[in-house]
């Protein structure tokens, strides 16, 4: 198993209106808003409901994945 990404977003950000929940993530408002002020301790409950609910696979991506340019553009996720 290779490290956790630096976010579970991907880059699909749409809000469903009943949860408060990203369809393309998994992770609810207040979560998104928090994420990057959240210490790793905070993020693994999150990161173990999101691979439960099949938001991300427990494999994860290889160090490819998380690219320099992408931390760069980044996202509102």
């Amino acid at each position: 198993m290779t490290g956790r990404p630096i976010s579970p977003c991907v880059q699909i950000c749409q809000i469903e209106p009943t949860t408060s929940v990203c369809e393309g993530c998994g992770r609810t408002l207040d979560e998104i808003a928090g994420w990057s002020s959240m210490t790793e301790a905070e993020k693994t409950p999150v990161w173990e409901r999101l691979e439960t609910e099949g938001y991300v696979a427990k494999d994860y991506a290889t160090k490819d994945y998380v690219t320099k340019d992408y931390v760069a553009e980044g996202s509102a996720c």
